[in-house]
């Protein structure tokens, strides 16, 4: 049930209530075409950052951003190069002022509130404050009815597999540390977008 796609309908009723919450929404039918959507939305010389995400993965985003050749500053790699423990970990905390942070959520309520667990929530400052820009790349099966089910599926469906995906490159596992609610944006500078994609991608 987690993993089907909702009808165009109830697509289109999130889309409006994503809009009133000040939340842009951009509705593609594969990954290829979410794929599309991040290049037109991130100039060259911004300063990219993102924290993980199968989906981020599953589009092709993450390899097309190690490969180099997108004119942007990649922060990720920035924070790779540096040998230098402590200075490793000021940029790691300075991150979250890039210009653009992407990943995923794992829950959209049919009334346009975003939710995201994480287990350390280094992502969670860009998402709520820091970055001007947000963009979130997501299934339509991440739809649920509300909040509530939108903990069950964080609970029942989203933390298992993180678990097991942690497992299997070499982790002890995962555990959902934080959850995040996002109830609208109210800052004038920032822009949260959020590319719907019609077939299923991530947890």
């Amino acid at each position: 049930m987690y993993t089907d796609i909702p009808s165009d309908e109830v697509i289109a009723k999130v889309v409006e209530n994503l809009k009133e919450r000040n939340i842009t929404p951009i509705i593609v039918d594969t990954k290829e075409e979410a794929f599309t959507e991040i290049k037109k939305l991130i100039p060259k010389g911004g300063s990219v950052m993102n924290g993980s995400s199968k989906t981020l993965n599953e589009i092709g985003f993450v390899d097309y951003l190690k490969e180099g050749n997108h004119g942007w500053d990649n922060v990720h790699e920035n924070i790779l190069k540096e040998k230098d423990k402590a200075k490793q970990a000021r940029l790691r905390k300075e991150s979250v002022l890039a210009d653009y942070f992407l990943g995923s959520v794992h829950a959209i309520t049919e009334a346009g509130q975003l939710m995201v667990a994480s287990a350390s929530g280094s992502q969670i400052p860009s998402y709520a404050f820091t970055s001007d820009n947000v963009i979130w790349v997501a299934s339509a099966n991440k739809i649920v009815a509300d909040r509530e089910a939108g903990f069950k599926r964080i609970e029942d469906y989203v933390s298992p597999l993180e678990n097991k995906h942690m497992q299997s490159i070499g982790y002890p596992g995962s555990t959902i540390g934080r959850v995040l609610i996002i109830e609208r944006e109210i800052m004038p500078n920032r822009k949260i977008t959020l590319i719907f994609v019609k077939e299923k991608l991530g947890f």
